[in-house]
């Protein structure tokens, strides 16, 4: 990697980071784009070299900003001395705390995902985050059992990111016991699916990309719905 390269990470970060703020009121779009380009302090052009995929690219860069983020905090913890399942639920809580700050973007991430060409994406970033986190926990497998583990903790973060959107209770007690719960039915159906007489149940927790259209597709519209409950409100 040259300088160049790293120089230009550096801009497409700092640009992200100015972006999602924007993200709140304008949603995953160009203007948010241009205004966060701005107030990062680069012009369109520079913009333009950063993302040149324009908004999908900034999606994905905001997914893979996500990963580095979580893997940088997760060097600082002591996974060696914990078991492969407390490593995995420390990956995912880690995940959420450092999108904490930006977690309307991610409420309208969801919308955007829901769209049906940008399906193929969220999958991608989906599988990208759970590798890295069986990556951090020391995964090593490189068998069926490395789809397998991938495909199950992709269940179980989808559900629990829904989850963790709409969790009111102090410090997300409640997502990560939610999280803890789903870890536990998984591990359980991994290890009973180690055979060939396990597989059935195994299918049953793969993520189907068809269900998580659908999710995609209801969260949106309750957020959409939310929306308008808000405006009206707002204009009584």
């Amino acid at each position: 990697m040259d300088d160049r390269t790293m120089d230009m990470d550096a801009v497409r970060d700092e640009i992200l980071l100015s972006t999602l703020p924007n993200v709140i009121f304008d949603g995953w779009s160009t203007q948010s784009l241009r205004d966060g380009a701005q107030m990062a302090g680069h012009d369109t052009a520079t913009m333009h070299r950063a993302f040149p995929g324009g908004i999908p690219e900034l999606v994905e860069h905001f997914g893979n900003w996500t990963d580095r983020r979580m893997l940088e905090e997760l060097e600082s913890k002591p996974l060696a001395e914990m078991r492969v399942r407390d490593r995995v639920s420390l990956a995912v809580r880690t995940h959420f705390e450092v999108l904490e700050p930006h977690k309307e973007a991610k409420r309208r991430l969801i919308a955007y995902l829901a769209m049906p060409q940008n399906l193929g994406l969220g999958l991608r970033m989906l599988y990208r985050t759970v590798d890295a986190m069986w990556y951090a926990a020391g995964d090593t497998a490189t068998d069926f059992n490395h789809y397998s583990k991938r495909a199950l903790l992709s269940a179980v973060l989808s559900s629990s990111t829904f989850y963790w959107l709409d969790d009111q209770s102090e410090d997300h007690r409640e997502t990560w016991a939610f999280v803890d719960r789903r870890l536990a039915d998984v591990m359980a159906v991994g290890k009973a699916t180690s055979g060939l007489s396990g597989m059935g149940r195994l299918f049953q927790f793969l993520p189907s990309p068809v269900r998580f259209a659908r999710q995609m597709r209801q969260r949106s519209d309750s957020m959409q719905a939310a929306n308008i409950t808000t405006h009206m409100g707002e204009g009584i």
